[in-house]
């Protein structure tokens, strides 16, 4: 028979959720977390500390502490500090005739930004681990970044077929039945997806963009010899490609970096010098999407040597304004406290579309009075790995920074390998267990897992609930706060998963008893 345009978009609505459903759900989870990245790296690094300077000092203490450490060094990148992040942290680049102390220290190091000295705090990925994983998966680049890429062009394709299958949208969001079993999943689906729809359209479309040059490279090769020529007029950066080596002093950089706030109009966020102490020296400074929608901003770059501009980069032209602002939108760097909470939620409401579109799907399938196919079975199995078991592995994770020793060496490997540890044991725990009873204890183990992490940093720590409540440091107050939510969420969903099972042994017994 012929199928309707309806029916035919309900059909590859259905397969494209399902093919990419268990991957969807976890970048939506963790990159819902990745709003507060900055927030989680400062929790899970206690000892960082809580200075709150200009860009220009922090730039200035930076560059006094890696003169001091990097001499010969080719070029220094510095990330300024901003009001969500508390140190500066640097990256610099050996040159050849670098000091050996310069070759064997730490390639990337985190500095007070008031005094420029190390901070000596704890290893960690800090939530830079949830912002990496929700776009690589953990995988090799650029395998992570195609997967990745490819499921969100299936979670595009679901969007639109979605829309093309509702009759009802605006019925849709006023409905919600409860207890009804596979029609309750309809609706808890349909709700979550009309809810944000908007922000569900706007995150997979941003998302893809950030890494159209990957996927689509053809414009560039075809109007470009070489990768660095497009670098160069896309992205406004000039340097001298070899050093002059004739020693220069460096100027001052603190006037500098005043000096393109002031042009730019917005806060510097990094500054790039290369061949420090040398004549050919240059000084780039550059904003980005903590300052305003446009992530990429722009550059103003300096001679080193003199102080004077070499090149400035104001203003973008359209394709890269364009792209900028896609990567702003996605990012959401420049949202304040509300807006951030507010896109949270929006995320957490992906993450509950695509969960509950996997539950739908099995719902639909199971038939009374018949044993489950092979098929359902499975998916059944994925569904409960990964709607129940990643945030067993996040809140792992979590904890680990806490019960690992500080001074460990391998400890941020090691805190991501307790996440995927967690997150694999659970999944394999319930494999033993029948699959209801495996929802209702898997997520009774993740609210247990999250109500312990304000008790053990309470324990580990001298940054626990009370302690940050007299100090007045909102950051750890609002973290402690948030992991008893998470877990009264999971026990709720724990609660639900318990009494769903005893309604359909229930409505069995009546069944048997009606026979």
């Amino acid at each position: 028979m012929t199928r309707s345009l309806r029916q035919s978009m309900a059909w590859i609505h259905g397969w494209l959720g399902l093919l990419a459903g268990w991957i969807l759900f976890a970048m939506f989870l963790t990159g819902t977390a990745s709003y507060f990245r900055p927030e989680i790296t400062r929790w899970m690094q206690p000892e960082q500390p809580a200075n709150r300077v200009t860009g220009a000092v922090a730039t200035q203490a930076a560059v006094d502490h890696l003169s001091r450490t990097g001499a010969g060094d080719e070029q220094w990148f510095i990330m300024l500090p901003d009001d969500r992040t508390a140190v500066t942290r640097v990256f610099a680049i050996p040159g050849a005739k670098a000091a050996p102390t310069a070759r064997r220290r730490a390639p990337e190091q985190e500095l007070d930004p008031r005094s420029g000295e190390p901070v000596h705090a704890r290893e960690t990925r800090g939530g830079e681990h949830f912002y990496r994983f929700h776009f690589q998966l953990q995988l090799p680049h650029p395998w992570g970044r195609w997967l990745a890429g490819l499921c969100g062009m299936f979670m595009l394709g679901a969007i639109v077929s979605g829309v093309v299958t509702h009759k009802r949208i605006f019925a849709d969001f006023f409905t919600l039945r409860w207890n009804k079993g596979q029609r309750s999943w309809l609706d808890a689906h349909n709700v979550s997806a009309v809810l944000a729809l908007p922000y569900h359209a706007m995150i997979t479309y941003t998302g893809l963009m950030t890494l159209v040059l990957m996927y689509m490279p053809w414009p560039i090769v075809a109007n470009y010899q070489q990768p660095a020529d497009f670098s160069k007029d896309a992205y406004g950066f000039v340097f001298d490609d070899t050093a002059s080596g004739r020693a220069a002093p460096l100027v001052a950089v603190a006037p500098l970096v005043r000096d393109a706030e002031r042009r730019l109009g917005q806060r510097a966020q990094r500054v790039v010098i290369r061949f420090p102490g040398d004549a050919a020296a240059t000084v780039a400074v550059s904003s980005g999407g903590a300052s305003g929608l446009n992530a990429r901003g722009g550059s103003v770059t300096y001679s080193g040597a003199t102080g004077r501009v070499t090149a400035a980069d104001i203003g973008a032209g359209p394709a890269l304004s364009t792209a900028g602002v896609m990567l702003g939108l996605h990012t959401a760097q420049f949202a304040g406290p509300a807006l951030r909470w507010t896109l949270f939620l929006l995320g957490l409401t992906g993450a509950a579309m695509v969960g509950t579109g996997l539950l739908l799907w099995t719902a639909a399938r199971r038939r009374p009075n018949a044993a489950p196919f092979f098929g359902l079975r499975l998916v059944e199995r994925l569904n409960v790995a990964a709607i129940a078991g990643l945030p067993i592995g996040m809140a792992g994770y979590l904890l680990a920074n806490r019960l690992i020793p500080a001074a460990a060496e391998g400890r941020a490997d090691a805190e991501v390998a307790t996440m995927f540890y967690a997150w694999g044991g659970a999944a394999l725990l319930q494999l033993a267990r029948p699959a209801k009873r495996a929802w209702r204890e898997l997520f009774a183990l993740g609210a247990l897992l999250f109500g312990a992490i304000p008790f053990v940093n309470a324990a580990t720590t001298d940054r626990g609930f009370l302690a940050s409540l007299r100090a007045g440091d909102g950051l750890f107050v609002g973290f402690d706060l948030a992991m008893v939510a998470i877990a009264a969420v999971l026990g709720l969903a724990s609660w639900m998963a318990g009494r769903e099972r005893q309604m359909t042994t229930r409505r069995k017994v009546r069944e048997l008893a009606h026979v």
